[in-house]
């Protein structure tokens, strides 16, 4: 049935349904600042190896010349160490015996003469320990480089100081061209570099022990067919019944060393980890196609089975070529060296980050190092046994920010902290989680943590307007506090001495 309204009905009814529509509403509430952030999730550990090695020999890195006042030479290394804590490194590789001296007071060896000018000379203060306690300040491994065999240089014969080694056993020297070396197949010279390595992880707070390239000396260009002088001792090993070659000899002295060096840092300590960086190529024509010095012939050093016996726990070859070169193929020999990596240890490859816009012929351009770095996390991402790492030479290189390629690693590539990887063979038994107690005001956020007894770090990462941080700091600093009105969420996690995290304990806002 249809009902029928009046027509001024209908006009009235249609007024007061348009005033309806456009009587104000009252006022919502404002939008919190909370309100246009992304979820809280609280980010992973990212894990990966960044070193920097600091050359002391012949101040190449530091100190910037011989006998600069205490605070000054202080002063150069804290702003190092700051450029690689700036730069998000996680450690530094610092050359504390270049030629069988000592950056720190020895009863072994004489001073580093590139600290006062002049070898046996006390700097005033004690450098290994200052750089230990800077470097762990700022969340940075701090770890020791040796030279085991080399002892100077010809010249330096007559201002050796009467400490060293070389003129205490001057039987164990010998004379290759213009250069001095302990003869690496004599007993004593390998007992006592073990025993001036040994002595600083008895008395320093290191993180690692770590050799370079250097065994038995490189060809010298200025003396052609120069072989090294050690057929006395060669001649004493073929009358004991020794049947190897001189060759084979020589690298089974350095395969000796290398394996006695580390069971006697495992018996030493249960953190100090052992690295070596050696030459890049083991052998030309592995793999295919690669070129350049043999090694395992001329230094007679046979890497490729230090790294297969797992007598390392992390090894750094020197790949200081290009991705496109042809006889050195960085991408070729990162692979090549994976796939030698038996017992899976860390591969943390050295770049040649000093040939950044170096003003030769054959500089890095600004992003080879960059490019190298992400085909290395490539390779970690999608093969058993990758390089987890790398590690920058040098300090000079970095401190200067050759060709602005630092500059692109902190936007880019370590844009966000991360941790060394886990040395799980050693120990893969992971502290508790710390305990938080936070106090906030508007403009600070303070953290108070306690518990995991066995951590040495704690890794902490906060979020503010929705930007996640991170930072390593020692447990021994109990107290940390961030500045920033939007702080809403705190994240630690406890970490040993070898990398094992534990779950986080978190706060939120």
């Amino acid at each position: 049935m249809w009902v029928r309204f009046p027509l001024r009905a209908l006009r009235c009814a249609a007024l007061v349904l348009i005033a309806a529509c456009a009587a104000p509403t009252a006022p919502s509430t404002p939008p919190s600042p909370e309100d246009d952030l992304p979820p809280f999730v609280v980010p992973a550990i990212q894990r990966e190896f960044r070193g920097m090695w600091i050359a002391t020999v012949a101040n190449i890195d530091w100190p910037s010349q011989a006998a600069l006042p205490v605070q000054t030479q202080q002063q150069e290394l804290i702003t190092l160490l700051g450029v690689a804590e700036q730069t998000r490194l996680n450690a530094v590789i610092l050359q504390v015996r270049a030629a069988g001296d000592a950056l720190y007071p020895s009863q072994l060896e004489p001073w580093m003469r590139s600290l006062s000018g002049q070898q046996g000379t006390d700097p005033g203060y004690d450098p290994l320990a200052f750089a230990v306690q800077e470097a762990h300040a700022r969340g940075l491994e701090l770890h020791a480089w040796f030279n085991p065999f080399r002892a100077g240089n010809l010249s330096d014969t007559i201002r050796l100081a009467e400490s060293h080694f070389a003129k205490r056993r001057p039987d164990l020297v010998r004379r290759y061209c213009t250069q001095l070396w302990f003869d690496p197949g004599e007993p004593d010279v390998q007992a006592h570099a073990i025993a001036v390595i040994s002595d600083v992880i008895r008395r320093y707070d290191v993180d690692a022990v770590h050799l370079d390239d250097f065994f038995y000396p490189y060809p010298n260009p200025n003396c052609p067919n120069l072989d090294f002088p050690d057929s006395a001792g060669y001649a004493r090993f073929v009358a004991e019944g020794g049947t190897l070659t001189k060759g084979d000899w020589r690298r089974s002295n350095v395969n000796r060393f290398v394996e006695r060096l580390y069971q006697e840092v495992r018996a030493l300590s249960p953190h100090v980890k052992v690295g070596i960086s050696p030459f890049g190529i083991w052998r030309p024509g592995n793999p295919a196609g690669v070129t350049g010095l043999d090694a395992y012939a001329s230094i007679y050093a046979d890497s490729r089975r230090w790294f297969a016996e797992g007598w390392v726990d992390y090894f750094a070859p020197q790949l200081y070529w290009s991705i496109a070169s042809t006889g050195q193929s960085f991408p070729a020999l990162l692979d090549w060296w994976r796939e030698q990596n038996d017992k899976r240890r860390h591969l943390w490859p050295g770049l040649a980050s000093y040939r950044v816009a170096d003003g030769t012929s054959s500089a890095f351009s600004s992003m080879e190092i960059p490019n190298q770095i992400t085909l290395v996390r490539q390779q970690q991402a999608t093969r058993i046994g990758g390089a987890s790492g790398t590690i920058l030479y040098n300090g000079s290189s970095v401190r200067t920010d050759r060709g602005g390629f630092r500059s692109t690693l902190i936007e880019t590539h370590y844009a966000n902290a991360a941790i060394p990887p886990a040395t799980i063979w050693l120990d893969a038994t992971a502290p508790a989680a710390p305990e938080l107690a936070v106090t906030r005001t508007s403009e600070q956020v303070q953290v108070r943590l306690t518990g995991a007894a066995d951590a040495y770090w704690w890794f902490i990462r906060w979020r503010d307007a929705g930007r996640w941080q991170a930072r390593l700091v020692r447990t021994s600093q109990g107290t940390v506090t961030f500045t920033g009105s939007r702080i809403d969420g705190v994240a630690v996690a406890a970490v040993d001495r070898l990398g094992n995290a534990s779950p986080d304990a978190v706060w939120r806002r």
